[in-house]
């Protein structure tokens, strides 16, 4: 008999004591499965309002970690450095997981995966439906990674770091609703100031980029040099994309012309679908942004 994964819930919070409470028990009351729900972790990341009288009443249920507020980049860390299970579910303390999503992901556990991303169902801030469809997941709270592989990819600044694992064969991406994304006011990333998102977007993907690069003498369990190497010119393609796109999107439409024959190198180098690239140089000859600045779900990747 197979040993059963220990998987751990983090909960990633900054003054989201109000959605606290839903999130907390979508991760105690999982459906039972082929996994062990190792612990709950809760990382207070300096709240100031009603986040720690939340967690006072699942003491003895919930291990809480309050400290002075270090960033979201750094609580993402934490998620994978404090805990012990051997995959981690991180979770947005304004998301909620669906009951069967630790069941559902435990049977994608085979083989060599070692990151697991599902769909969402995209609410308000009320937690009524925006969206009747289920949407495709990417987000902090859609994704389950195995511990060990994530910890060579830290420090993390975004979710988007653990994607690498994906890119490089080791993920699997279910179709299922598995977690409740809640879009709001006070969500963390500023979608509405032309390219602030995706400058934000293209940082990330170029660290990332780096972090894959400073593998390469040394390379992980998961992935030979030559997979580091294309994986690594992946991200920095998509980093490309994003830098045109904010130039677009600022009317910066020279900018953006220039950067063209660098995503189409990155695109070469690893091997990619030029489709992105065509879709970023029709935007510059044509002059309108691929993305339109509103709050609209497809335009999120994370609380």
């Amino acid at each position: 008999m197979s040993v059963r994964p220990r998987i751990s819930c983090v909960i990633l919070c900054h003054n989201y004591g109000r959605y606290l409470d839903r999130a907390i028990k979508s991760c105690l009351e999982q459906e039972p499965g082929n996994f062990v729900l190792h612990e709950v972790i809760v990382i207070d990341d300096g709240s100031s309002d009603e986040t720690e009288e939340v967690c006072l009443r699942y003491k003895g249920d919930v291990k809480i970690i309050r400290r002075n507020q270090q960033g979201f980049g750094q609580t993402l860390t934490d998620a994978f450095l404090l805990s012990t299970g051997d995959w981690v579910a991180p979770l947005d303390a304004d998301d909620w997981f669906h009951p069967s999503k630790l069941r559902t992901c435990a049977e994608a556990m085979a083989g060599e995966t070692l990151f697991i991303e599902h769909w969402e169902n995209v609410v308000d801030s009320d937690g009524k439906r925006m969206l009747e469809e289920p949407h495709p997941g990417g987000n902090t709270s859609t994704l389950l990674v195995h511990r060990d592989a994530a910890l060579t990819l830290l420090p993390a600044s975004n979710e988007i770091f653990f994607h690498a694992l994906r890119q490089a064969g080791r993920g699997v991406v279910l179709q299922e609703p598995l977690t409740f994304y809640r879009v709001h006011p006070r969500s963390m990333t500023d979608r509405s100031t032309p390219g602030v998102s995706q400058d934000y977007r293209a940082d990330v993907c170029l660290a990332l980029s780096d972090r894959l690069r400073a593998l390469y003498a040394s390379p992980p369990g998961w992935a030979t040099t030559r997979q580091l190497r294309r994986t690594s010119w992946h991200f920095r393609t998509l980093a490309f994309g994003h830098r045109v796109e904010s130039a677009m999107q600022r009317k910066e439409r020279l900018s953006a012309i220039l950067l063209i024959p660098g995503m189409l190198i990155g695109t070469l180098r690893a091997r990619a679908s030029i489709t992105p690239w065509l879709r970023s140089l029709s935007s510059t000859i044509t002059g309108r942004p691929l993305v339109r600045l509103t709050t609209a779900p497809e335009e999120q990747t994370h609380s």
